[in-house]
């Protein structure tokens, strides 16, 4: 074990060298030594944003934040500073380093979340190009079915970003978390593009079901809203070339009340085929590339009832995988 923790302690010191030395080489030293210097205040504001008790403080470590964030990716070269220890504040970076996306939420109440935004572009001369996102949501009926702007965007905060391609152009799709009310989560997936002006522009009729036993139209944008607290993973997964997606049940048979949905052992997935994720309903009976075909261990019956042994072994031994496991649920 401790031959494990000098292991583990040698890596992270190598891997954070290395990080340093890569974004130190880009940035002039008078001007990485103002970006470390408004980290500090940066990691502070974030962190009051999240735990202030009264809404109207965590509004003011809001604004305080955002306005010394842009002042800071104002220093030249700021793109490749991480800014790692702002905690809550998503930075992800586009698979091909063209962009990071800064996002997070902001409480008003338990029952009201927004989300804050912008993308960073890369510049060659290292000037800043930001833009702003503005989150619609709430105005919003059927944010499923429409192309978006940065001015009208679905918020999420982002937990990861990949890149597909189809013919020469690239696609980034985004996984995102929304907090969305006092009883349930969502989670988002979305195409980002960019048009001839270099601006954003999110969804598209990128989700198809068109090989489903009952085709459906494409969706513009995925969204999977869950029980609070529930565990559901929405996200790539490189071993399987494929987006896998948690199938959810209601947990007391109240279908109309997302609320209570939460996942049933099943998996349902999207492969990106000719410039489009293509829809699989069931991911364990799809026959892979390599010509297998997994075994699911669904916790649902034939006739759609809970089989409460399995369901508590599997709790068992989730928990006891928890500690070791890849969290691909973010």
């Amino acid at each position: 074990m401790k031959k494990l923790l000098i292991i583990l302690f040698v890596t992270v010191i190598t891997w954070a060298a290395t990080s340093y030395s890569s974004y130190s080489q880009k940035i002039a030293p008078a001007d990485l030594k103002k970006l470390k210097k408004v980290e500090d205040t940066l990691k502070d504001y974030a962190y009051y944003l999240i735990t202030d008790t009264l809404p109207e403080e965590r509004m003011v470590s809001d604004s305080v934040f955002t306005k010394t964030l842009v002042r800071a990716l104002q220093v030249k070269n700021s793109f490749y500073y991480p800014f790692d220890s702002m905690v809550g504040i998503s930075k992800i970076y586009a698979p091909d380093t063209s962009f990071r996306i800064f996002t997070w939420a902001l409480s008003y109440d338990d029952h009201y979340w927004r989300q804050k935004g912008a993308i960073q572009l890369r510049t060659a001369d290292g000037s800043l190009k930001l833009l702003p996102l503005r989150d619609f949501s709430e105005f919003t009926a059927k944010p499923e079915d429409s192309i978006r702007s940065r001015g009208n965007w679905i918020g999420a905060v982002y937990y990861n970003i990949i890149k597909t391609q189809h013919k020469g152009k690239n696609f980034y799709t985004l996984f995102g978390f929304d907090n969305n009310n006092a009883m349930s989560s969502m989670k988002w997936m979305e195409v980002l593009t960019f048009n001839e002006k270099k601006e954003p522009v999110f969804g598209g009729p990128f989700f198809s079901y068109e090989k489903d036993s009952i085709p459906k139209p494409p969706k513009y944008r995925f969204g999977i809203e869950f029980k609070k607290g529930a565990r559901v993973l929405v996200n790539y997964i490189e071993d399987l070339q494929m987006i896998l997606v948690d199938h959810l049940v209601s947990e007391n048979d109240d279908p109309d009340n997302k609320w209570t949905y939460i996942p049933d052992g099943d998996q349902e997935g999207f492969v990106w085929e000719n410039g489009k994720w293509m829809h699989i309903d069931k991911v364990f009976t799809f026959k892979l590339q390599d010509g297998q075909a997994p075994i699911g261990d669904p916790l649902l019956d034939p006739k759609g009832k809970r089989n409460e042994q399995k369901l508590q072994e599997k709790t068992d031994k989730n928990k006891a995988k928890e500690k070791n496991q890849v969290n691909y649920d973010n």
